[in-house]
């Protein structure tokens, strides 16, 4: 048996009736054609969009209050970084301070092993030629020394420095002759600059008198080659006029045919001479000229027949040409004829089988109760 009497569970209940509270609103917001657009919640993608703002906003605030505290992060690895070196380089220079006070090489137990001024301060061998420590064998003095090398190069010296005054007095002595024969060497330089102004002036006047000489001479050369230009011109008329005489009167224009017969033969003459053929020949050329003229027009006769053949063969072939496309469009027009009425048959089938569907088989035609059913859930 099957207990019956079971205790109501509240919190089961009160879910159900939350999700159906949630249901009836959905449903009137979706069924609602004033909140509804195409289906899709307003106001719920509108509290989307603000949370997803609100929280792109807290992410850029948060984003730049991590900038903000990197760029103080850096700034201040800047100023530790600096303070750090500066204190560094503070450090090396009391370093350096430090061993060049306390820690010098003079003050080095070893120094005087590897002092490079050991020998200068070390004393010397012998002070003279009297020194105590130079025994018989300490081979300290020999023969041909010079003890007194020290002074030699004292008054070696001295008398240099002399040399050097007195050279320097000679090279002042010698730039202030030079400076003179420089003085002289300008003047000397300007008076011929005015001599060269001097004889330029002249040699300007001389070539001026040149020119006009040499423009004299020019003017009676040219009258004289006018005159000499007269005179060939002259020369030359006579010798064309007996030229052209000749000419007319010689052998050339009274067209003598003797000249024109060559040497190598009566058969052959001379280009230059030869003044045309005799009536005999040239009669012979008109009638090989006849003969090619009676010739050309049987070809062209002949030409003309073959073409009218061709011509005739052509309108043969384009009138069958004409019957046959004429055939094809009965052909054509049969064709045409044929598939108007197929398809009229087949307009009169598919109007009877409409006719037969709406008023045989689609009888039953819905209600409003039948389209009610739908759209009762918004899931």
């Amino acid at each position: 048996m099957y207990k019956l009497d079971l205790p109501v569970d509240t919190k089961e209940s009160a879910a159900i009736g939350r999700r159906r509270q949630k249901e009836l609103e959905r449903q009137s917001r979706i069924f609602n054609a004033k909140v509804r657009t195409i289906g899709v919640d307003i106001e719920a993608l509108e509290q989307q969009c603000a949370e997803r703002n609100w929280i792109e906003a807290q992410e850029k605030e948060r984003n730049e209050a991590l900038a903000q505290n990197m760029i103080r992060n850096d700034k201040i690895c800047v100023l530790l970084q600096k303070r750090q070196e500066d204190d560094l380089r503070k450090l090396n220079i009391k370093l350096n301070e430090f061993r060049k006070i306390y820690q010098t090489c003079s003050s080095r137990k070893e120094w005087d092993l590897y002092d490079p001024d050991a020998k200068l301060k070390d004393k010397p061998a012998r002070v003279s030629d009297d020194d105590p420590r130079c025994g018989v064998s300490s081979l300290q003095k020999f023969l041909g020394e010079d003890l007194s090398a020290k002074d030699r190069k004292k008054l070696q010296h001295e008398q240099t420095r002399e040399w050097y005054k007195q050279q320097k007095i000679e090279k002042m002595q010698e730039e202030a002759n030079a400076r003179q024969a420089n003085y002289l060497y300008d003047l000397k330089a300007i008076e011929n600059d005015q001599r060269a102004i001097e004889l330029a002036r002249a040699e300007e006047e001389c070539k001026r008198a040149i020119n006009v000489a040499t423009k004299d001479l020019n003017k009676a050369l040219s009258m004289e080659r006018a005159a000499k230009s007269d005179l060939e011109k002259q020369q030359e008329q006579e010798d064309n006029l007996t030229e052209i005489k000749n000419n007319i009167f010689g052998d050339m224009l009274t067209e003598n045919p003797n000249i024109a017969q060559s040497a190598f033969g009566s058969h052959r003459v001379v280009p230059d001479r030869w003044k045309g053929m005799s009536p005999a020949e040239l009669n012979q050329i008109r009638n090989v000229q006849n003969n090619q003229i009676i010739e050309k027009k049987r070809l062209e006769e002949e030409e003309r027949q073959h073409n009218e053949a061709w011509d005739k063969q052509r309108i043969a072939q384009a009138k069958a040409g004409t019957i046959m496309e004429r055939q094809q469009e009965k052909i054509r027009h049969n064709l045409q004829k044929k598939q108007a009425e197929e398809n009229l048959r087949l307009a009169a089938e598919q109007k009877a089988h409409a006719d037969y569907l709406q008023k045989e088989v689609y009888t039953n035609q819905p209600t409003s109760a039948f389209f009610t059913q739908f759209n009762q859930s918004s899931r």
